[in-house]
């Protein structure tokens, strides 16, 4: 029985993938498990693995196609089969659209031909006929300024070109219209940044975003991470790790902020699953259950993963809550936009050297600027404002960090 390759849906958010490239051939041999090809999701670059064996008799997109999830897009059967009836399936399915691989913008103009690609004006060069009588003030400005002499209208006694001519030859170049100029230059947006599109304008309009701001007291955080790395820790800890287990503990405490508003309902979640926001939001899943050390080698795997695109669609979906981290891009503060349907997201800035007054007296300490953006149907400001207090307790006294 002939077995249909169709472009997967492999998020709740992926409406189309592209085939990057296949990795068979039509007349190949095929066995359940064999990777047909490498697509590009709204997430991830994944393998598109055959689920059944056979020979892959056809292929219906080429490489670089951006296809709809669910369409057919190769065909596998026995090498005798009749597939007529599945191709002319795929007669009636969306045309995929070819990935261009130039921008438009470096499409060569073409050149005129015919009586049109002469010179429009009389400032063209080309090698004198005859010599041209001109003074020797008249020929020494042409000089300078790469005139032709033959080009300039004379008008001195006999025929011979002076200096008003050229003033006005060089006046007649400037005023010449330059040569056209693209104003912009079009790229096909990535898959990615389709998604983050399409979320976005979700999340920003619909959703009545409200923002609290604190700055908290770093010091010890970084007195502790420093402690880790001199014992020699087996992970390294970073200071994303620490807030993300200063959150999961903040979280456990106020459930309003680990839920979610959809259909007219809030749903409070029983797991607390991080998302680390990027361009690709890597999940830590079950953070109220592990520790420290157990997040940030989870972070560390999870990350490498998804520099490289390789992340599995249970790793980069179903957050609970967001934190969105630009500290190390030298940004002190900022805004982040929530993620439907999550209530929340946590945007952390720099750690900074400021002055502030410490048991009276002016000190300089590290200090980190965060701030909640918040779903108003879910929470409300003094709700906000009480959990950004118990984060800074968890940051500021980072003993409780090391708890299991």
């Amino acid at each position: 029985m002939a077995i249909r390759v169709v472009m997967p849906k492999l998020s709740d958010t992926m409406t189309e993938g592209v085939v990057i490239q296949w990795h068979k051939h039509e007349g190949d041999r095929v066995e359940s498990g064999d990777t047909l090809a490498e697509i590009e999701t709204d997430k991830a670059v994944m393998d598109l693995e055959a689920f059944g064996s056979g020979t892959l008799r056809k292929i219906l997109v080429p490489d670089q196609s951006t296809v709809p999830a669910g369409q057919l897009i190769a065909v596998i059967a026995a090498p005798d089969e009749d597939i007529t009836p599945l191709l002319a399936e795929a007669g009636k399915a969306p045309q995929p659209t070819a990935q261009p691989t130039t921008p438009p913008s470096a499409t060569p103009t073409p050149k005129p031909r015919g009586p049109t690609a002469q010179p429009p004006s009389d400032l063209a060069t080309k090698p004198p006929a005859v010599e041209v009588k001109a003074s020797p003030l008249a020929r020494r400005m042409a000089e300078e300024a790469g005139l032709d002499l033959a080009m300039i209208t004379p008008t001195g006694p006999g025929g011979r070109v002076v200096k008003e001519d050229v003033e006005q030859a060089l006046a007649a170049r400037k005023a010449a219209p330059a040569a056209a100029v693209p104003a912009y230059e079009a790229r096909p947006m990535s898959q990615i940044r389709k998604t983050i599109a399409r979320k976005m304008i979700q999340s920003k309009a619909p959703v009545p975003h409200f923002y609290v701001t604190n700055e908290i007291d770093m010091e010890r955080a970084l007195t502790m991470k420093a402690e880790l790395a001199d014992r020699q820790a087996p992970i390294k800890v970073t200071i994303t790790d620490m807030i993300v287990r200063a959150l999961a503990i903040t979280l456990t405490r106020f459930s309003q902020f680990n839920a979610s508003f959809q259909d007219d309902a809030i749903r409070y979640h029983q797991s607390i699953h991080i998302g680390v926001a990027g361009l690709i939001v890597p999940v830590i899943r079950d953070c109220q259950r592990k520790g420290l050390i157990q997040i940030a080698e989870e972070a560390r795997l999870l990350f490498e993963r998804a520099k490289t695109r390789r992340l599995q669609p249970d790793e980069y979906t179903g957050a609970t809550f967001s934190l969105s981290n630009l500290g190390m891009e030298d940004v002190e503060h900022f805004s982040a936009i929530i993620t439907p349907p999550e209530a929340a997201v946590l945007a952390i800035g720099k750690i900074a050297q400021r002055p502030v007054v410490v048991d009276g007296r002016v000190a300089v300490r590290r200090r980190m600027m965060t701030t909640i953006s918040c779903d108003h149907r879910v929470v409300d400001g003094l709700q906000a404002a009480k959990f950004l207090q118990a984060l800074k307790h968890e940051l500021e006294e980072p003993t409780g960090l090391l708890l299991p």
